[in-house]
């Protein structure tokens, strides 16, 4: 996944971590060279100590190292503690015999450390040269390693405890400046996803960082745009379907005088009929384009609502679709209240007959239809209920896209629904449908706000 975010955590943790077991390597070294001097330190001081105890003998220098002292040398709660003194010549004086060999003398002053194995477990070792009278002596002190190795892994412990604790801090620490980063991302892409696909207003640029002006103005250009070229398509659509609408309403014209100029021949009555029935279909069809054009959401003026009562707008359209219906012998009932509701008389008046024409058009013969409309607590709501085939579930939200037209179903435009859909959104009313209870088909419900 391409993601910013995560490349940013990428290229900020990655290194910090890098730099943050740099740093716990470092204070190790720090703190582990000093401890090791600490410890190479105490063994000088014994080994001076045993050096302090050296007299000149007749033959060869004398260890003056009483038990007690002894005792003392090698007293140690967690360490062992060996020591050796050797003449020049290598022969014991005094010490542990299995003592690991030592080096040569050396010249140089002071103490030589180095480590060794002794009685199979590793010892550090330190050695001192000295000159007692005329002879030369080399004394060793010896420790085993238990105490390093336990403050070694204490050191280690608190260090990873610590490198823990500041790895998560400074994880957090990114983590949060880089989600804080982000927010002006994460508020654009909220105030595009509260966009429908309607609307075509352009994106504040108030408040937006300056990394982002450049996307904004960018995509501000491109809705600007898109929505020239959505105006211009609807200023053609409804220019063509006036242009259309005087044409198609004189060929009825003649079509009706020629159908009665040629009452006597059966043949040019059928042929004018079939004419008839498709400048039916065109002017429906041109009507259906005019309104699709004014129901458009992006162009419709919340201004234009006003007071309607939609009882009465079923009234005005009633006669229209009873003389329908009785081409059918379907029974058309009407169970009205005074329902007030806020809108565009014109517009609510396409979506009351597209409803209703709906519900005629797929009720079989024989069946009901019954439009209701009622007042509400969360405002009016308009039902038409028809006998007819339904649809189904996974189709219902499908049918109000345009130009969907369900399998088995003749004539129609496929607009009709999408319609009622602009219309009901550009009056920020609900749309559904159901099954019908009362008529066994569908039933189609619009909910208008209060």
């Amino acid at each position: 996944m391409n993601s910013i975010r995560l490349r940013l955590l990428k290229w900020l943790i990655g290194p910090i971590l890098l730099m943050n077991l740099a740093g716990a390597s470092l204070t190790y070294l720090l703190a582990w060279t000093p401890a090791q001097l600490a410890f190479d330190q105490s063994l000088a001081d014994a080994a001076g100590a045993l050096a302090a105890r050296l007299r000149p003998g007749p033959v060869t220098a004398i260890v003056d190292l009483p038990k007690q002292a002894e005792q003392v040398l090698r007293a140690d709660p967690l360490d062992a503690t060996y020591f050796v003194v050797r003449d020049g010549g290598g022969a014991l004086l005094a010490g542990d015999l299995d003592f690991p060999a030592l080096p040569a003398p050396s010249a140089l002053p002071g103490v030589r450390a180095f480590d060794a194995l002794l009685r199979g477990e590793p010892v550090r070792v330190a050695v001192l040269t000295a000159r007692v009278g005329a002879n030369t002596v080399q004394l060793a002190i010896a420790k085993t390693l238990r105490k390093r190795l336990a403050v070694r892994a204490a050191m280690v412990r608190s260090l990873l405890l610590l490198e823990s604790l500041f790895t998560l801090a400074l994880a957090g620490l990114i983590w949060f400046s880089v989600t804080n980063g982000l927010l002006p991302l994460a508020r654009m892409r909220a105030h595009l996803n509260a966009h429908d696909g309607e609307q075509l207003a352009p994106i504040g640029e108030q408040d937006m960082p300056y990394e982002l002006m450049p996307v904004v103005s960018a995509f501000n250009d491109l809705l600007a745009r898109v929505s020239a070229g959505a105006s211009a398509q609807q200023a053609f659509l409804a220019d063509m379907a006036h242009q259309l609408r005087t044409p198609l309403a004189g060929e009825k014209l003649q079509l009706e005088w020629l159908a009665a100029r040629h009452a006597g021949d059966p043949d040019s009555v059928q042929s004018i009929r079939l004419m008839l029935l498709a400048n039916a279909r065109m002017i429906r069809q041109t009507n259906q384009l005019l309104a699709l054009a004014r129901a458009e959401p992006s162009h419709f003026e919340k201004a234009r609502l006003e007071p309607v009562d939609l009882a009465q707008l079923v009234g005005e359209s009633v006669q229209y679709f009873v003389d329908e219906a009785a081409k059918k012998q379907i029974d058309l009932g009407f169970d009205l209240e005074p329902t007030q509701v806020a809108g565009d008389p014109f517009l609510l008046r396409d979506l009351i007959d597209n409803l209703v024409d709906n519900a005629v058009r797929y009720t079989p013969a024989h069946g009901t239809v019954t439009v209701r409309c009622r007042p509400g607590p969360g405002g009016g709501r308009l039902d038409v209920d028809d006998s007819g085939p339904g649809i189904a579930p996974a189709q219902r939200e499908r049918v109000f896209n345009r130009f969907v037209r369900l399998a088995g179903t003749s004539g129609g435009s496929g607009l009709g629904l999408a319609i009622v859909r602009d219309i009901a959104l550009a009056h920020g009313a609900r749309i559904a449908i159901a099954a019908s209870t009362a008529a066994g088909g569908a039933r189609f419900s619009v909910q208008f706000p209060d």
